[in-house]
């Protein structure tokens, strides 16, 4: 297989995904395809058979595919969403429209330099907005979603929505959609949400000062730095913390800092996190990570929840 990069508009075969997430491991997909831009992006999922499964990645940070692979097609969005735009600027604040590929550390960074304030949380989040978006990803005190102002959609067959904060149940790291798409001439479906994906969103901040902003963004990325192994593949925070406590807490008082499983550990720096020390297994951070909910339940009576998105069939 080449090391060469999938280029706009390629369609792969077999891809690793380990090339393609932040844990560099994992197994294959079935195909895997890089849209040069949104326009492409419609017309490829407009091109897809209903029954084909669908996965959409952005910068892969809170991904593990299992080693057995992915039996779908993985679109990559990061490179082909990245369009940007400060909207409706007043002496308040301003609206800031971002494409779902943009890098969340990027948005903070646009924001900033355009005099604006409360974005600079984003700084400390890895992934892309879309993921984000599709997480209610937050540090530092604040919530992706407690700034949006309307968000745009695309679904398997192609249609394009523009939906608002009240059309879904937002919570602590989890994001559903209200009521599913639905034609008239469907009649009744299930209560499950139809599979859309974000394609941008528009992001509402106050007016600031451009000086103070990227101060404190280069305040939080020292922080992240002194207290986290971003010199090692890792996914962030690999669990959800409980109501009233930290997942980190947990962790370091059963005694699991530096625990292993193969090349999989938990950081020494920061419980939460699961670093690959080289050539760890999708399957050894699985292990590790279901070894450590075992633990937490064992000694503290709490029952942890991934923060990580774990897909594909076991080797």
């Amino acid at each position: 297989m080449s090391e060469r990069t999938l280029q706009p508009g390629e369609m792969r075969y077999n891809e690793p995904m380990s090339r393609h997430v932040s844990w560099r491991a994992g197994g294959c997909a079935a195909r895997c395809y890089r849209p040069r831009d949104r326009a492409d992006l419609l017309a490829f999922v407009q091109t897809q058979s209903a029954g084909m499964a669908l996965h959409v990645v952005g910068l892969g940070s809170n991904l593990l595919v299992r080693d057995g692979g992915l039996d779908a097609t993985v679109v990559l969005t990061h490179g082909a969403l990245r369009q940007s735009e400060l909207l409706q600027q007043d002496a308040t604040g301003a609206v800031l429209e971002v494409e779902a590929g943009v890098p969340a550390p990027k948005v903070a960074r646009l924001a900033a330099h355009a005099g604006l304030a409360g974005a600079e949380f984003l700084a400390g989040i890895p992934g892309t907005l879309g993921g984000a978006l599709a997480m209610n990803a937050g540090c530092y005190g604040d919530e992706i979603w407690n700034h949006v102002d309307s968000v745009t959609t695309l679904d398997r067959r192609g249609v394009i929505r523009v939906r608002t904060p009240q059309d879904y149940h937002i919570h602590y790291r989890h994001v559903q959609l209200k009521h599913p798409p639905q034609r008239e001439e469907e009649g009744p479906r299930a209560l499950e949400p139809a599979p859309e994906w974000f394609l941008a969103a528009r992001l509402q901040f106050a007016r600031g000062s451009s000086s103070t902003a990227l101060q404190r963004i280069r305040a939080l990325l020292a922080q992240r730095v002194a207290t986290q192994p971003l010199n090692q593949p890792n996914a962030g925070s690999v669990f959800r913390n409980p109501p009233g406590d930290y997942a980190a807490r947990l962790i370091e008082a059963c005694g699991l800092k530096g625990a292993r499983e193969g090349e999989a550990e938990v950081s020494l720096k920061h419980a939460n996190f699961i670093i690959n020390r080289g050539q760890a297994s999708a399957r050894a951070i699985e292990r590790l990570i279901e070894r450590v909910q075992q633990q937490v339940w064992a000694i503290h009576g709490v029952a942890l929840v991934t923060e990580v998105r774990i897909v594909g069939e076991l080797a």
